[in-house]
C-alpha cells in the first residue's frame, strides 16, 4: 500500500462512472417497482409513476413560492446554527473552565426529542417563522458545537506548541491555527446535517406553518393525494442532492490549499 500526496488546482467534483450508473439503476428500479405496485394495489395507495410525474409538473412547479420559502427558512436557520454552534464549540475547546457547563447544556439539548421542541415552540411563539426558526436552531446547534469542540481537542499537540513559540495572542491563535483546523469539520458537519435539517423543517412546517413544502404536503395528505406526496418526496430528494453538491463545491474552493492524499 502506498500513499501519494498531490497538489492540484480545485475542480468541480465528479462522481465516478460506477456511482453514476448505480444511481441511474436505482432510480429505474424504483420506477419499475412503483409501476408493478400500481398494478396490484389501488392508486390511492400506490399511484403509477405517470401520475406522480403529472403531479410534479402540474401541481408542484407552480408552487415555487412555497419552495423558495422553505429554502429560505432552511438557509437562515442553518447559517445561524452554524455561527452559534461554532461559537459554543470554540468556548468548549478553548476555555477548560467553561467546557463542562457548556457541554452539559449541549448534551441536554441533544436529549430533548424534536417533537418536544416543536410542541414547545407552538406555545412559546405566535409567528410561524419564529417557531420554525427556533425549532431548527435548537436541533442543529449541538451538531456544530460538539463537532468543533472535538476538532479542537483532536488538534496535534506539536502544532499547538509550535504556534505558541511565536507568542501569539488569543485572536492570532484563533485566526491562524484553530479556525483553519476546524473549517473542514464545519463543512463535514454541514454535509451530514443538511438531510436531517431538511426533514426537520418539513416536519416543523407541517405542524407550525401554513405555507411551505411541509404545509403543502399536509394539505395533500388531508386530500388523500398520495401522488402529490410522492412528488414532493422526489423533489426533496433532488433538493438534498443539489444542496450536498453545493456544499462540496464551496468546501473544495475554500480548502483548495490542502493537499490531496490518495491511499492505494
Amino acid at each position: 500500500m502506498t500513499i501519494e500526496v498531490m497538489q492540484e488546482k480545485p475542480a468541480l467534483p465528479r462522481l465516478p462512472k460506477h456511482e453514476r450508473y448505480a444511481g441511474i439503476v436505482t432510480a429505474v428500479g424504483i420506477v419499475i417497482l412503483l409501476q408493478i405496485a400500481s398494478m396490484v394495489a389501488p392508486h390511492y395507495i400506490a399511484p403509477p409513476p405517470a401520475d406522480i410525474i403529472s403531479s410534479l409538473w402540474n401541481k408542484l412547479l407552480p408552487l415555487y413560492g412555497d419552495m423558495l420559502l422553505t429554502l429560505g427558512r432552511l438557509a437562515l436557520a442553518l447559517g445561524c446554527a452554524m455561527l452559534i454552534g461554532t461559537g459554543l464549540g470554540l468556548v468548549m475547546g478553548m476555555f477548560p473552565t467553561a467546557r463542562p457547563y457548556v457541554r452539559s447544556v449541549v448534551v441536554i439539548d441533544t436529549g430533548i426529542p424534536a417533537l418536544s421542541w416543536m410542541l414547545i415552540a407552538v406555545f412559546w411563539f405566535r409567528m410561524p417563522e419564529l417557531r420554525i426558526f427556533f425549532i431548527l436552531l435548537v436541533i442543529v446547534i449541538p451538531f456544530y458545537a460538539l463537532g468543533v469542540a472535538d476538532a479542537i481537542r483532536a488538534m496535534p499537540k506539536d502544532l499547538l506548541e509550535m504556534c505558541e513559540s511565536f507568542r501569539p495572542n488569543r485572536w492570532q491563535v484563533l485566526r491562524y491555527l484553530i479556525f483553519p483546523h476546524v473549517l473542514p469539520y464545519i463543512f463535514a458537519t454541514t454535509r451530514s446535517v443538511i438531510g436531517y435539517a431538511t426533514r426537520m423543517i418539513i416536519f416543523a412546517e407541517l405542524i407550525a406553518a401554513t405555507a411551505g413544502i411541509g404545509a403543502q404536503m399536509g394539505l395533500a395528505q388531508a386530500n388523500f393525494d398520495i401522488a402529490t406526496i410522492l412528488a414532493w418526496t422526489i423533489l426533496l430528494v433532488g433538493l438534498n442532492i443539489v444542496l450536498q453538491q453545493l456544499v462540496t463545491w464551496v468546501e473544495q474552493y475554500m480548502l483548495s490549499y490542502r493537499q490531496t492524499i490518495e491511499v492505494r
